[in-house]
């Protein structure tokens, strides 16, 4: 991935000294771009096999959804970039022990979905069609890019009683700069980039650079929160859980694991029973506390 990464950087850098809008416009495509779709794994495949299968229209492409249990008490499962909801497929028989039901899905560009494109706009769609179906959420469990779909979603009126953020990306600034970085952009196509960005993806909208972080306006998201991140995460760097964790204050409590990496920690037993236990404790009226716990 990452020498895929460096061909095609300097393969846009070169055509941005002759052509900087065919530049820009590759580099818009890249970004958009998933460059490779996970496949499940055999254990995955068992639990997909007994998921009720539908389908959603997003952005003019065919997003899949799984679902376990009847669909009472539903519990959304919002996977992350170059993943698909199989990625929980640990979390599944804890959260049907406890009498919820599991939602997933396969956002367009990912798993089974169709389409070679997509963004976090799609991401959120997905959620706030699921809301729409299924109402309210006994709790969002999510991951990487999910974790600011969700947040998003959220702002957006989607319910939900808790959200678990495993591996989070907080603020949109850093998928573009990790992006840019990533590739090796040089200064000018980075802001062709940028402002290719703000008018195709984001048309007519004001301050997405602000507006589209998890923890923008994080006082109007009042329900616990419990975060984990890992950290030798190479993708998502350990700063971005931390901004999450001071920005929603006493409601969200930082888990720190370590030598899990960003997709590992997943399949981590004590990460998903820590999930779990979070899920089907009651509410109460004390804080989730904002420290951070090492294990």
């Amino acid at each position: 991935m990452e020498q895929a990464a460096a061909l095609i950087g300097k393969a846009l850098n070169a055509t941005s000294l002759l052509a900087p809008r065919l530049a820009g416009a590759g580099a818009y495509r890249v970004f958009r771009l998933p460059l490779k779709r996970a496949a499940a794994r055999p254990a995955e495949q068992e639990v997909l096999a007994d998921a009720d299968i539908g389908k959603l229209s997003v952005g003019g492409e065919t997003a899949v959804t799984y679902r376990w249990g009847s669909g009472a008490r539903p519990v959304l499962l919002v996977h992350g970039w170059q993943s698909r909801g199989s990625c929980f497929a640990r979390f599944v028989p804890g959260l049907l022990e406890q009498g919820l039901s599991p939602i997933a899905f396969d956002a367009p560009a990912h798993g089974d979905a169709t389409g070679d494109t997509t963004n976090v706009l799609a991401f959120q769609d997905a959620i706030l069609q699921l809301s729409e179906q299924y109402g309210e959420f006994e709790a969002i469990i999510s991951h990487s890019v999910g974790v600011m779909a969700s947040a998003l979603a959220l702002r957006s009126g989607v319910r939900a009683g808790r959200l678990v953020a495993i591996s989070g990306v907080c603020e949109f600034t850093y998928l573009f700069d990790q992006f840019c970085d990533q590739l090796a952009l040089r200064p000018r196509l980075r802001a062709e980039l940028r402002g290719r960005i703000e008018r195709d993806i984001f048309p007519g909208e004001q301050d997405i650079w602000q507006r589209f972080s998890a923890v923008h306006r994080a006082a109007e998201l009042t329900l616990p929160i419990l975060l984990f991140h890992d950290e030798n995460d190479q993708r998502v760097g350990m700063d971005q859980a931390r901004r999450m964790a001071t920005g929603f204050g006493d409601r969200a409590r930082l888990v720190t694991t370590k030598g899990l990496g960003h997709r590992r920690i997943l399949d981590d037993p004590d990460v998903v029973q820590g999930a779990l236990d979070f899920v089907a404790a009651a509410r109460n009226d004390g804080s989730a506390g904002a420290e951070a716990v090492t294990r």
